[in-house]
């Protein structure tokens, strides 16, 4: 294959592509947009809970029947946190993240001409804009979307007549997740035999850079928990259409009693929560794979420890399976079984700790060269560090029964998660942005997008903390009914002001975005001088990535300052440079790596 190939229409070439790196724009177009709908529903709840009995004219616009005069209805709070939080989380950080940079990453970090299977790929992406269109339309149902937070705990969510998020919405809701699944274990499984069968030659495990680790351990936890998800929701459907009994037992409703017999809902808490905790290292993987690469070029060092940050990863992929009891410790377990959980989620702290004392390892003395992607490299050690530490609150059973279901619960995991992972997605976008498209984004407004982020980050989810360890409950349309959270108010309006500047602030990386395409300053093949297999290939992009011969790999990923005398800082660079591409052969005498 080469750059000579049939001619391609506008259909062929930008809708049904068959190609890694159009695919990769795709989901990196559509998560952003979905992305701008999951921010400004957060907007919109935060006003909420910060002025509840406020008129604001934008609610007015915004939810139209579900508002009066422009003070929102309960019922629509609820949706807005439910759907917000199902659109981040799986429409912009699992297909967003994954699905742009394990398209864009895998076949020319490894030295392959596409994908193993381009149809699957490109299914996988119109299965994702299918679910998305599908998510997007449950909105505009009549009664409202589905309103029983991202979890869908039943019975709320089981039963059509309970509240009126639970009815149509609630279904659509439902489909759109089970296309969701699907797009997401076709996408898993070609990206899982890519990466074992198409390596170059020469490209050996132990050679392949960690974003390729990274992605290929998230593949495999997405093929062993998303069924899991699956099952769930298909058994949900059975008991909202068809009469079953899953999850449902004596319910009563306006002092009716209902048929259900026999059923339990903490059987969907543990078969949400299987699949619901792997989901956090499915979001977060690729960041701190994406981030071990941006740090390590951009510190010009290798990066400490490689076979200690893949240990790590495989040890947190295979601990996330064996800690999903720690979200359910109230869900009256038995606590024995809860003491299990909790010794089985502090040993997650251990490989988590690994990987944040590599990155610091690797910064320290390094040659730090502070573009915005390495900003928000660092910006995501610092807050997987800090929402790690309230993990261990958390994970412990004794201590987690008191501030459960609080906004210390919401200020831990939008940290840990949500926010490192956004940050690991901003970062890959800044470095590999001359990759998919040529040219390079303005560095100023990287700047000042970075800077604007992390304060209001820290601004919303520091102090929320502190309301959490102090009761205030989660998802709660309005406090002003409980006079001991009175003194609570104005820290909301803090978190709220902070909530709003730092969603808007995300119009400099819009703007960034799209005008770099088109006027950003035209990228050279290697603007990082990075070391990995797709900085050789042509900054235009061509069919099968590389004309001629696909490159023959000769070293790791991670040859950056490599001097004569490895002893001394001073010597020469062994290469002539501080920087020694993959396909480099190694000199006479040089150590194989």
């Amino acid at each position: 294959m080469s750059e000579h190939h049939h001619k391609e229409t506008f259909v062929t070439k930008y809708i049904f592509s068959q190609d890694h790196k159009m695919i990769s724009k795709q989901f990196l177009v559509t998560g952003m947009i979905m992305g701008i709908i999951g921010v400004l529903m957060s907007m919109l709840f935060r006003l909420q809970i910060a002025w509840p009995e406020k008129s604001f004219s934008i609610v007015e616009a915004f939810l139209g029947p579900h508002q009066t005069d422009g003070v929102m209805n309960p019922d629509m709070y609820l949706a807005l946190v439910t759907i917000h939080g199902t659109i981040m989380v799986f429409f912009v950080l699992t297909a967003g993240l994954s699905g742009t940079f394990s398209n864009l990453l895998i076949p020319l970090q490894i030295g392959a001409r596409d994908m193993a299977s381009g149809f699957l790929n490109m299914i996988s992406y119109w299965l994702f804009f299918l679910s998305s269109v599908i998510m997007v339309i449950s909105l505009f149902v009549e009664a409202g979307p589905a309103s029983a937070g991202w979890t869908i705990y039943p019975p709320l969510s089981a039963l059509p007549e309970a509240i009126p998020g639970s009815g149509a919405g609630m279904t659509l809701w439902l489909v759109s997740m089970a296309i969701f699944i699907a797009s997401s274990l076709i996408g898993s499984l070609n990206y899982i035999v890519t990466i074992f069968n198409l390596r170059t030659k020469g490209m050996k495990m132990t050679r392949l850079p960690l974003t390729m680790w990274a992605f290929f351990i998230t593949a495999i936890i997405g093929v062993v928990s998303f069924p899991v998800l699956l099952s769930a929701a298909l058994l949900l459907i059975f008991d909202r259409s068809f009469g079953t009994s899953f999850y449902l037992s004596d319910i009563f409703i306006s002092g009716e009693v209902l048929h259900y017999q026999g059923g339990s809902p903490v059987l969907f808490e543990h078969l949400f929560w299987f699949l619901g905790h792997p989901e956090v290292y499915i979001v977060l993987i690729p960041a701190l794979g994406i981030t071990s690469e941006i740090i390590s070029t951009n510190s010009r060092k290798p990066i400490f420890g490689y076979r200690a940050m893949v240990m790590s990863i495989m040890a947190i992929a295979f601990l996330s399976t064996i800690v999903w009891g720690h979200h359910m410790f109230i869900s009256g377990m038995n606590p024995f079984l809860g003491s299990v959980f909790t010794f089985t989620t502090l040993l997650i702290a251990i490989p988590s700790a690994v990987k944040a004392f590599n990155y610091i390892t690797t910064l320290w003395k390094g040659n730090l060269q502070l573009n915005p992607a390495m900003l928000f490299s660092i910006g995501l050690v610092s807050t997987f560090v800090t929402g790690g530490l309230t993990g261990l609150v958390l994970g412990d059973s004794a201590l987690d029964i008191a501030i459960h279901d609080t906004y210390f619960v919401v200020a831990h995991f939008h940290l840990v998660m949500g926010v490192s992972a956004i940050f690991g997605m901003f970062a890959g976008v800044y470095h590999w942005f001359p990759k998919m498209y040529g040219r390079m984004m303005n560095k100023t407004m990287g700047y000042w997008h970075f800077w604007i982020s992390i304060i209001c980050a820290y601004g919303v989810f520091w102090p929320m903390h502190f309301i959490g360890l102090a009761g205030l409950p989660r998802r709660y349309y309005s406090n002003t009914a409980f006079p001991m959270f009175d003194d609570l108010a104005d820290v909301n309006k803090v978190i709220t002001i902070f909530a709003l500047v730092g969603g808007i602030a995300q119009i400099i990386f819009i703007a960034n975005f799209f005008i770099s395409i088109y006027r950003g300053a035209k990228a050279t093949q290697n603007p990082w001088k990075s070391n990995t297999l797709e900085w050789t290939t042509p900054v235009e992009h061509i069919h099968g990535n590389w004309p001629g011969k696909i490159p023959e790999v000769h070293r790791w990923a991670y040859d950056y300052s490599k001097r004569v005398d490895a002893n001394d800082d001073d010597s020469d660079y062994l290469h002539g440079q501080d920087y020694v591409l993959q396909t480099t052969p190694l000199l006479d005498g040089e150590e194989p790596s």
